[in-house]
């Protein structure tokens, strides 16, 4: 399949940055894949691979072994089709329309006002570019394309084992040069809701809309360690400190696009007294103010403003109102409990990702991991007492179990020697707080010896999502060599 090439032009490896390129001109958000999917299966037919879907609309793709390496162990490798489709606000460019405008910035690829779509794109664009160079030695492939992995791993979770024939799995979804993964953290998601009675607004009140921006965001699970400002949690802060000295009533609050995503912007709509408008303003330019100062360190960008607004809804009641900032505040967002197996390592945390107004009805919904299972009852028990204390309900949805490290895997000892014989240094063998799809497919498949890596990612799930095009190429090659050292005779992984 021909690509043009353009920003990337002359970068190596050219085929796998011809697909990547290819990749962003094609929407697929989570749940939508439709168009990735059918890419994919146009490359498959093109060169004869064997191409199965199941019920869940993830692919496997059957690439056969190279002369000689026919023998070899069947290996799978993975990745996920869908992507975060963040957008700057004033940006022309829209990942879920397919328009993502790649920006090289010396030694990094990103996009303009856009997340870029490295997470996963670069897994996609490594499997077709191997599978259809027939000089690069590997015994049978699988290549496992899921769809939904940005949403609780859904498309993971709903995945056929029974298509998988490999024994190593080897998922293309880390984020972090020269480092192997070997465990992931488990997650569940929770939905606080909460009704609160409404009642017509005071006589000559204004309403105003309350806004939160300039926050870093990122990934809710690798970035969470930065103690980085959430903007759903900062306007609940904001609206809650000036409430304490000049009355309002909340008409709506909404914030975060993506559940594992840290929200970098947020906004709620206040009814107040004509004759307070003024004061409500300083307050909330005084609270703002302690906020910045909070977060000078992490989020120097971070704003909250003030304007006009139009609110066609009745504001929530005064109890109400005082009620649900009190949620807000409760809500647990942040680093719990750190790893006692990797140094640094957080081993459970918790994190506010969406907030939503809809009718009578204020819903705040959380996304919290551990690589620990027995420690995430506790944060949800944190969570059930916030719906209580607000007369709500907490709906919880637990996706998976964390992925226990086995640190004598086979295969962990062929991309060890894979690593160290190319690069002349020894890799760090680690664990991530975040989710893998490893953790479900190894549920699915038991006996899967797993492994992850990838190239140097940084802040996957915002605009300001990166690439290192060095550490691309170092990626590619450790690939090569891994899938080369597995499938030589006598191999036996």
């Amino acid at each position: 399949m021909a690509v043009e090439m353009t920003t990337l032009t002359g970068l190596e490896p050219r085929s796998f940055w011809g697909h990547f390129e290819a990749l962003t001109r094609i929407p697929r958000p989570s749940r939508h894949e439709e168009p990735v999917i059918e890419h994919v299966r146009a490359w498959a037919a093109e060169h004869g691979f064997e191409l199965h879907q199941d019920a869940g609309r993830n692919l496997v793709i059957r690439v056969p072994a190279t002369p000689g390496r026919e023998s070899a162990p069947v290996v799978s490798l993975q990745g996920h089709l869908d992507m975060v489709c963040e957008r700057e606000p004033s940006s022309p460019n829209d990942p879920a329309e397919g328009r993502i405008a790649l920006v090289r910035d010396g030694d990094w690829l990103k996009a303009d006002g856009t997340t870029l779509g490295a997470d996963d794109g670069v897994a996609i664009a490594a499997m077709m570019a191997l599978a259809e160079d027939a000089s690069l030695p590997h015994g049978p492939l699988e290549l496992l394309m899921t769809v939904a992995e940005e949403v609780g791993l859904e498309g993971a979770n709903a995945f056929d084992g029974s298509l998988v024939e490999g024994r190593v799995l080897v998922n293309l979804d880390s984020e972090e040069d020269g480092k192997l993964t070997v465990g992931c953290a488990g997650s569940t998601d929770t939905w606080v809701r909460v009704e609160a009675s409404r009642d017509a607004p005071v006589a000559d009140a204004v309403a105003l809309a309350v806004t939160v921006s300039g926050g870093l965001g990122g990934h809710s699970g690798m970035n969470i360690e930065y103690g980085r400002s959430n903007a759903i949690k900062v306007l609940g802060r904001a609206l809650r400190e000036a409430h304490a000295t000049v009355p309002f009533r909340l008409v709506s609050l909404d914030g975060g696009k993506s559940r594992n995503a840290i929200p970098r912007d947020a906004a709620a709509v206040v009814s107040v007294d004509g004759a307070r408008e003024a004061d409500l303003r300083a307050a909330i330019e005084t609270a703002a103010a302690t906020i910045r100062d909070a977060f000078s360190k992490t989020d120097s960008g971070i704003d909250v403003t003030v304007d006009a607004a139009e609110s066609t809804s009745d504001p929530w009641t005064d109890a109400a109102t005082t009620m649900l900032l009190d949620a807000i505040a409760l809500v647990p967002t942040g680093p719990l409990a750190m790893s006692p197996d990797f140094d640094g390592l957080v081993e459970t945390s918790t994190s506010l990702g969406e907030a939503m107004t809809d009718g009578d009805r204020l819903t705040l919904h959380s996304l919290s991991r551990s690589s620990n299972d027995s420690a995430l009852p506790e944060v949800i028990a944190a969570l059930d007492a916030v719906a209580r204390l607000a007369g709500g309900e907490l709906e919880v949805k637990h996706n998976y179990g964390g992925w226990r490290p086995d640190l004598d895997s086979p295969a962990l000892a062929a991309l060890h020697a894979s690593y160290e014989g190319l690069f002349d240094e020894e890799p760090i063998v680690t664990a991530v707080h975040a989710g893998l799809e490893t953790a479900v497919i190894g549920d699915k498949v038991p006996g899967l010896d797993m492994i992850s890596f990838g190239p140097q990612i940084e802040a996957p799930h915002s605009p300001d999502e990166r690439v290192s095009i060095p550490t691309v190429e170092r990626f590619w090659r450790l690939l090569v060599a891994f899938v080369d050292e597995l499938s030589k005779p006598g191999k036996d992984t």
